[in-house]
């Protein structure tokens, strides 16, 4: 039997009770990762995904910790190195939006999408560069001392009114990944960022719940179809696997060609 891409390596996927962080927690289980789901406010769901990574022989446990707060992602660590010995993988999926026209938004809206988004971000990526670092190479495991993986968005690039902090978070996701990448390239440590465009998630549900909404959302994306979670999982696996091993600091698009300036496909 073939040796599985992340055979015997440890993956911590936050925001993984639903949507893109669900998705990765299972496909990165099925590569032979035991996989930490960490949810915040939903354990009924994070243990509905952690069935599915055992029904399917894989292996994990599901971890309550909201990543804003350093004392639960501290904790979060530290019960998945008591578990399993160290941390390989690092999948900093936890996200939300709040959204709000600019002049109405809150300091309190601002204040929680900054702190899940990208604070968030930076206390999980803060102790699995530690672990990392305390731990060392692995050759058998991997070739990689440790792999980050941020989840983005497309709006790290495009500006997105009435989201302000959202896109602001995104923004900010983007210059921490590649600064911190720099900064660890030469200890062996990769980190990378996925950007997802439209993705069926409960997050955009509005996007996509009726005909009329779906149809103007295809606007925005050439390939004419919404992504699937699945879109996003072979991304995820690929940049924490030894087959993008060479690659650090990009942020790799999922996105359909959301990107490519759709409103100029017919000529603007």
């Amino acid at each position: 039997m073939d040796k599985k891409k992340l055979q015997d390596q440890v993956a911590i996927v936050t925001g993984a009770s639903s949507g893109i962080g669900a998705g990765i927690a299972r496909a990165l289980a099925r590569e032979g990762a035991r996989v930490v789901v960490n949810y915040s406010s939903s354990p009924d769901k994070a243990a509905e995904v952690l069935k599915e990574i055992h029904d399917g022989g894989g292996e994990g446990f599901t971890m309550k910790a909201n990543v804003s707060r350093e004392e639960d992602v501290q904790a979060m660590f530290a019960e998945t190195i008591k578990r399993y010995g160290t941390v390989d993988i690092l999948i900093n999926n936890a996200g939300l939006q709040k959204d709000a026209r600019f002049h109405e938004m809150t300091l309190e809206e601002w204040n929680q999408v900054i702190g899940i988004n990208l604070t968030g971000q930076f206390l999980c990526a803060r102790e699995a560069v530690k672990e990392f670092m305390r731990r060392g190479l692995v050759p058998e495991r991997s070739k990689s001392v440790g792999k980050i993986i941020c989840i983005s968005s497309v709006h790290e690039v495009i500006p997105w009114a009435g989201h302000a902090n959202y896109a602001a978070s995104k923004g900010g996701v983007m210059m921490l990944m590649k600064t911190i990448a720099q900064e660890y390239a030469p200890q062996k440590i990769r980190i990378n960022s996925i950007g997802p465009g439209a993705i069926r998630t409960p997050i955009n549900y509005a996007a996509w719940q009726t005909p009329q909404a779906y149809n103007q959302l295809l606007k925005l994306i050439p390939a004419k179809r919404i992504g699937e979670t699945e879109d996003v999982n072979g991304a995820a696996v690929w940049l924490a696997s030894d087959d993008s091993e060479y690659v650090n600091g990009i942020t790799l698009f999922v996105d359909g060609g959301m990107l490519l300036y759709p409103g100029f496909e017919d000529n603007g």
